[in-house]
């Protein structure tokens, strides 16, 4: 049986420590190998079970994306592609109406933005579709509405409060893998930065699993389920300290990264839902 791992072309090799979990799938037998996903010359019909592990440029090109998703047998999709096309917008955010957020707003036109951004004071704006921190701005009252087009002109944007702590407790993210939480991450910025990605200069750090951020992160996923009414094969939710607790950033269900670079014992909780899905 084969197992595809899916990336993208500027990712042939896989994610960052992409051979911790070449190493725990080899090791329990299983045949896999990194595929791009608009590879034309792919055979996913070849496949007992495809994992979208890394095509992070699915954010260029969502709707195509998402048609590639819905082309698959979906029961060898891990996840599936109902769960992407809900998951690949932030607006999913508004959504999760029983956990505590990031108060979030999604907006359109220039006018939604400009007054959002007045009632918030300083906020952080970032597109509705997008990853790594590309595009995310901090903008304070006062916006103009020609600098406000600039930022509405490709899409909707979500507009959310600074969240201030994260340059002190840093975003947190709990990895749920069948059911289990397996690892937590703690990401933090450097300097003023809010970005907590390395190509900003942050840095991330594995750190015992925490019980207030472990229950958010289950509470999370269980919401997801019960949107879809299936058990979740994986799940990573960010989390920020706003309000004196902490809150859903962000629900990754579709490309999370497993943070295999600095925590490579994902790789084995991974390898083995993959083992009991085919099996």
């Amino acid at each position: 049986m084969t197992v595809l791992l899916v990336t993208s072309r500027d990712l042939p090799a896989g994610e960052p420590g992409a051979a911790a979990l070449d190493a725990a799938l080899g090791a329990r037998g299983v045949d896999s190998r990194w595929v791009v996903w608009d590879d034309a010359s792919v055979d996913w019909s070849s496949a007992s079970l495809v994992a979208a592990r890394s095509p992070w440029d699915y954010t260029e090109r969502p709707e195509e994306f998402l048609a590639w998703a819905r082309s698959l047998e979906q029961e060898r999709l891990l996840n599936g592609a109902d769960v992407f096309a809900w998951n690949h917008d932030k607006r999913y955010l508004l959504d999760l109406h029983r956990l505590p957020t990031v108060p979030t707003a999604w907006v359109t036109s220039a006018a939604q933005l400009v007054a959002a951004v007045d009632d918030l004071g300083t906020a952080v704006v970032k597109p509705a579709v997008g990853a790594g921190g590309i595009g995310l701005s901090v903008l304070g009252a006062g916006l103009d509405q020609a600098a406000a087009e600039v930022h509405v002109e490709a899409g909707a944007v979500v507009v959310q409060p600074l969240v201030t702590s994260i340059r002190t407790r840093g975003e947190v993210s709990v990895f749920v893998i069948d059911g289990v939480p397996v690892c937590q991450v703690v990401k933090v910025p450097v300097g003023e930065e809010v970005r907590v990605h390395e190509e900003y200069g942050g840095s991330s750090t594995v750190v015992p699993l925490d019980p207030a951020c472990v229950d958010l992160a289950l509470a999370a996923l269980a919401e997801a389920e019960a949107r879809f009414g299936r058990r979740l094969d994986y799940g990573r939710v960010d989390m920020l300290w706003w309000a004196e607790r902490w809150v859903v950033g962000e629900l990754e269900l579709i490309e999370p990264g497993l943070y295999l670079d600095v925590a490579p014992g994902n790789a084995d909780p991974f390898a083995e839902m993959v083992v009991r899905r085919l099996g």
